[in-house]
């Protein structure tokens, strides 16, 4: 096996949905990606980016194409999912909402607990265990979703516009922290957004969708080295490459 490439974690093959009512949401979509990528779906309102990422959870099926995973099997059932919303449980506190996918494996309440617990101060909630939802801010909730997702040590986490809702500063701030977590942990994302900022910030590849029918029409890498960069934010190779995929959005959005 010295100097072959691994199988990608997972691949997407022709993959197209149609929806009873005859509308083409998604076609002939042909992607990749490797364990550990970062890679955003980028691309306007109504391009099939939710569709498609719906179709890579199991959530809805393909009516055309295959997904699959070709490095493991398990990866199918080890999915984490962060929707737009937080989904969270009202009457349950933070832990109890983190706890809950551990518990329905089959793991002790106490143990659950504690690794719920865990992940809560990993996403900077220590102290807020015993929080209820309604007692939470909004990038609080979000940040309970991405410990309840992450507590599985999921295969591959799929984010659907998680931060879309959220003020600029929390949004930032979260951002921040997404991109921390990942550099420590190297699980494989797929995040949707229609940020340019937020895809060239976050992403190692960004793939730009054209709507009606969502289809790929551009992929663009972000260098790490380039992501490496002490301000990265704030630097003109950042901005540079933001004009870059902003040109890829307008050119795709033309094609729409």
């Amino acid at each position: 096996m010295h100097g072959l490439q691994a199988p990608p974690l997972l691949t997407l093959r022709g993959v197209s949905k149609r929806f009873p009512t005859g509308t083409l949401a998604v076609e002939g979509v042909d992607l990749s990606l490797a364990r550990g990528d970062f890679l955003a779906l980028l691309g306007p309102s109504g391009c099939g980016k939710s569709t498609l990422l719906r179709m890579i959870a199991g959530l809805i099926e393909p009516t055309a194409g295959e997904i699959s995973f070709p490095a493991d099997r398990e990866a199918r059932r080890s999915i984490g999912f962060v929707f737009q919303e937080p989904t969270l449980m009202p009457w349950a506190t933070a832990l109890r909402n983190v706890a809950l996918p551990l518990e329905l494996s089959g793991m002790r309440r106490r143990q659950a607990e504690e690794r719920a617990a865990a992940m809560l101060q990993r996403v900077g909630l220590a102290g807020f265990e015993r929080a209820y939802p309604r007692a939470l801010s909004g990038g609080m909730k979000m940040r309970v979703s991405i410990a309840r997702a992450l507590v599985t040590n999921p295969r591959l986490l799929l984010m659907d516009e998680p931060f879309a809702a959220l003020d600029e500063i929390t949004r930032f701030r979260l951002n921040n922290d997404l991109l921390a977590l990942w550099q420590a942990e190297r699980f494989t994302v797929v995040f949707v957004t229609h940020s340019v900022f937020e895809s060239v910030f976050l992403a190692e590849r960004i793939v730009v969708m054209a709507p009606r029918p969502g289809r790929i029409v551009a992929e663009l890498r972000i260098p790490p080295e380039d992501r490496a960069l002490p301000e990265f934010r704030t630097s003109a190779t950042y901005a540079a490459h933001c004009r870059e995929v902003s040109h890829a959005l307008e050119r795709a959005m033309a094609e729409g």
